[in-house]
């Protein structure tokens, strides 16, 4: 059985904090990144089980990968993804690195410091980013801007869900030396509302997420392909309202997800905002070999 059939959660992209391929991104692109997320999809569901046992964890994780290496079919939930990299000439790269990410959350529930958090977002979230500007044939120096975001967008994850990962899971990711900074130890997360030296501790954590966002706010002009350049503003207006909310509410006892309507209201606001930035940069840009 695979492990779309034997642990699907049946959560889709729509469930998502963050736009997945919305319409903002132009049609032929949204083919590959649909599959790419069906995948991550599939082996966050095997990582995220509540009574798998962690072999067969493991067993999952790497039929999932022989799916995508084409040395096994016995995983549809990585068929799609396969496909679309041999017909884009893509690396699996980003698929790969992102099952490393998958196999930590397998085995591993605590993350000492900020740097051992950030090693695994390089893994877990970075790839995302990658995947989505090499399906755009976008240049590389795109990347650290993509990076920071994608982390940003983690880490964001890991403090809305902070209780729901402890109490489902017993994984921790906020960073030990952080909790211990202020007093706090992790069976505080199965509270319904935090301590302060907890609310002090996600607030810091937050702060320091939204530092990531002034790098990642330089993405949108960056990409050549002006729907991504749109999609990505969307991202960044959205990662910067989570991150306010988050350094002032209780993720255990308030709400620290977007509503659809607050959601559009962001997005429309920063796709009005991308639109004007973008043609800006082209006024001001000169045209090749005209007087500088």
């Amino acid at each position: 059985m695979s492990a779309a059939e034997e642990v699907s959660s049946g959560k889709t992209s729509r469930g998502e904090n963050f736009p997945v391929a919305s319409t903002l991104i132009a049609r032929p692109y949204r083919a590959p990144i649909l599959a790419f997320y069906r995948f991550a999809r599939a082996a966050d569901d095997v990582a995220d089980h509540a009574t798998l046992t962690q072999e067969r964890k493991f067993e999952l994780l790497a039929q999932l990968e022989a799916t995508l290496l084409g040395t096994s079919d016995a995983d549809a939930a990585a068929l799609p993804l396969r496909a679309e990299i041999a017909a884009r000439a893509l690396p699996a790269t980003h698929a790969l690195e992102l099952l490393t990410a998958f196999r930590l959350d397998v085995s591993k529930r605590r993350y000492a410091d900020w740097n051992e958090l950030m090693d695994y977002c390089r893994y877990s979230a970075m790839p995302v980013g990658r995947f989505v500007l090499d399906v755009h044939g976008e240049s590389r120096a795109t990347w650290p801007a993509s990076d920071a975001l994608c982390t940003a967008l983690q880490v964001i994850n890991h403090l809305q869900d902070c209780s729901k990962d402890y109490r489902a899971l017993d994984r921790v990711y906020l960073p030990l030396d952080v909790m211990d900074r202020y007093g706090v130890v992790p069976n505080a997360l199965a509270a319904k509302r935090a301590s302060p030296g907890l609310r002090a501790c996600l607030s810091a954590l937050a702060a320091r997420t939204e530092a990531l966002l002034p790098e990642a706010a330089r993405l949108p002009l960056l990409v050549s392909n002006a729907r991504l350049g749109v999609e990505t503003a969307v991202i960044v207006a959205l990662a910067r309202k989570l991150t306010s909310w988050l350094i002032v509410r209780d993720p255990l006892s308030e709400r620290v997800h977007a509503t659809r309507s607050e959601t559009l209201a962001v997005a429309l606001r920063a796709i009005a905002a991308a639109l004007v930035g973008r043609r800006l940069r082209r006024t001001a840009t000169p045209a090749p070999g005209s007087a500088r």
